[in-house]
């Protein structure tokens, strides 16, 4: 059985698909952006603050289910230009503990949602 799980502290879904979804103990979170769920707005200052803020709502989604970083089995980064890696990867990093970080994969791709520069899902176990 699978469990929706939504939270007002990350960005609405714009489109037929949830947040994240539960199912057994893995969950699956959506894509994330750069919006501010505050404001609706995007964080497009730098590379650095738009990942951040990708990472805050991903942050905001493994809390609704009540767990954090630590339990991200996988993530799946995609980038606009991957002359970014570097930049996106230091604040990626400060997320995780280098030790237990998830499996992972970074693509560069042609476009992304609202022509952002970085997307990122992840899956976890609880």
């Amino acid at each position: 059985m699978k469990k929706i799980i939504n939270t007002k502290n990350a960005p609405n879904p714009v489109g037929p698909y949830n947040q994240a979804v539960l199912h057994g103990n893995t969950l699956y979170c959506s894509g994330q952006i750069a919006i501010n769920p505050a404001t609706g707005e995007l964080v497009m200052d730098s590379i650095e603050a738009e990942t951040r803020q990708v990472m805050n709502n991903i942050k905001a989604l493994l809390a609704a289910a009540g767990i954090g970083f630590e339990h991200v089995l996988k993530a799946s980064v995609f980038v606009k230009d991957m002359n970014m890696y570097s930049r996106i990867n230091a604040v990626y990093a400060e997320f995780f503990d280098e030790d237990t970080a998830p499996a992972r994969e970074l693509v560069e791709v042609a476009n992304l949602p609202k022509f952002v520069n970085v997307e990122i899902s992840v899956i976890a176990g609880l």
